[in-house]
């Protein structure tokens, strides 16, 4: 019995520590007891959440937890010469370039060497006549995330933005916190810091809150992501030219509700977990399938990723602070980065590099043919119109972000154009019957007015602790229903 239970609570890379395992539920079940014990002594809290956060990555990447503690470690000793430097030595702007230097080159090496060694190595052997074998590399998960919320608190102090934090402690809580560590949302220190010495106040509004938000990110990924995922759209993108083009086409629409039902709804449970323990997070997506243009659908998809490339590599580059064809050339360097943050793989660079361009297209077109300003909203049939323009374009894109390959990419389309077979429609859907009601229930659950939100969660405030028990067991039970053996991570994890 005791062997069984130091096994469930080892690192097993088969068995990564998800929100909608049973493991967390126990271990949130018992963490919030105890956490609920500590609410008047800070110092200890901190500490207790802080341990937590890294058994929970333990849990998901094993003995590489010790990376997180070294970006801690590091990043809180250099912000905090640079925000020394700043006050003793304001004349010093070399010595603060060094120190965040530095820091860049820690966080960034880490991220360099475990995500990007075997790419770029693949790219550069075979330029000198050799043939690559790739390297055994673990990927921590998460890495990404951690590694760009760390540099922003650096970057933050360097320019004068924000001051450092009270203690190590501090620091740490805020890199570790749990619910958003290994797959966001990218929360800026400045948005949380001041929270973390707060007097918790978890209110019946923020309870009944965070319990809608848990129930919609269980429904959305262990439902509607994962079932069709393993039903149809694994089996298509597995090998595209056993299917007609028309399987293709619904796959592709299927993978696009999926990895926003699996994104989506592992930042809904974080958002719903913080909430819970007293913390507010930022909105990471909002509806991102109704945007009218490509501009529009990064101001909705992955809001805490968009804003930090923004903010941080886009803004550095120059921004709009440059000559039209810099402005251009800042936004599809942006993206193309951005693609590659995403996975290392010449297909990500691909997908940002069109998304860095239809970016681009986009700014010229509005500014040069429709002179029309940023604000400007269309209405009616050419509303509708432009939604599907760019809903089609995110589709096409993912193609490529979906793919394992060029090749892959390159069937799925020759599929779609070439041997389409539209009389195999009806098929198909009946053959499929529960995956294309579930496509088609996540489609029309996109759509659905901010206001049955509210709705929602006044109705989960008004019925109390025990109307909020009920729906979390019906919710639990439901994603019974639909559980494979096998479990499920998310796919922002690889990133």
């Amino acid at each position: 019995m005791l062997d069984n239970i130091l096994q469930l609570l080892t690192y097993n890379p088969q068995e990564p520590i998800l929100f909608s395992t049973s493991l967390f539920l126990y271990l949130f079940v018992a963490f919030v007891a105890l956490y609920d014990l500590l609410q008047k002594r800070t110092a200890a809290r901190l500490l207790f959440v802080t341990a937590f956060s890294y058994y929970f990555y333990y849990k998901s990447s094993g003995i590489y937890f010790f990376l997180l503690a070294v970006v801690t470690l590091s990043d809180y000793l250099l912000a905090g010469c640079i925000y020394r430097s700043h006050q003793n030595k304001p004349d010093q702007r070399r010595l603060r370039s060094l120190l965040l230097t530095l820091s860049l080159l820690i966080d960034l090496g880490l991220l360099a060497y475990f995500k990007y060694t075997n790419f770029f190595a693949s790219l550069i052997v075979p330029l000198f006549g050799g043939q690559f074998e790739p390297m055994d590399i673990f990927l921590p998960v998460g890495i990404s995330f951690f590694t760009f919320q760390s540099l922003s608190y650096t970057i933050d102090i360097y320019r004068g933005k924000l001051q450092p934090v009270q203690s190590l402690l501090d620091y740490a809580f805020f890199v570790s916190f749990f619910p958003q560590l290994v797959a966001g949302p990218i929360v800026r220190a400045s948005d949380f810091v001041p929270q973390i010495r707060k007097p918790l106040q978890a209110t019946d509004e923020m309870r009944a809150r965070g319990i809608y938000f848990i129930l919609c990110g269980l429904l959305k990924k262990c439902i509607i992501s994962d079932y069709i995922s393993l039903n149809f759209v694994d089996r298509i993108f597995d090998d595209p030219t056993l299917y007609s083009g028309i399987e293709n086409l619904l796959g592709l629409y299927g993978y696009t509700l999926q990895i926003y039902c699996d994104f989506s709804g592992y930042s809904d449970m974080a958002i719903g977990i913080a909430l819970l323990l007293g913390f507010h997070f930022p909105k990471n997506f909002d509806t991102p399938y109704i945007s009218t243009n490509v501009s529009e659908f990064w101001h909705r998809w992955h809001i805490s990723f968009s804003t930090w490339i923004r903010d941080y590599i886009y803004i550095s580059l120059g921004g709009n602070r440059c000559r039209e064809w810099r402005i251009h050339f800042n936004l599809f360097v942006t993206m193309l980065i951005g693609g590659l943050w995403h996975g290392a793989s010449l297909n990500f660079v691909a997908w940002g590099a069109m998304h860095g361009a239809a970016l681009s297209l986009h700014k010229w077109f509005r500014q040069h043919v429709m002179h029309h300003d940023r604000n400007y909203k269309p209405h009616g049939l050419r509303r509708l119109g432009a939604t599907l323009l760019t809903f089609h374009f995110i589709v096409f894109t993912f193609i490529f972000f979906r793919s394992r390959s060029f090749e892959t990419s390159w069937q799925v389309i020759e599929q779609i154009v070439f041997n389409f077979h539209p009389e195999l429609t009806w098929e198909v859907i009946t053959g499929y019957a529960a995956v294309m009601s579930l496509i088609a229930l996540g489609y029309l659950s996109h759509f659905t007015p901010a206001k049955w939100q509210e709705g929602s969660v006044k109705l989960l405030q008004k019925g109390g602790i025990l109307l909020q028990a009920l729906a979390m067991i019906a919710a639990i039970y439901a994603v019974a229903q639909f559980k494979t053996s096998a479990i499920q991570p998310f796919i922002y994890f690889q990133f």
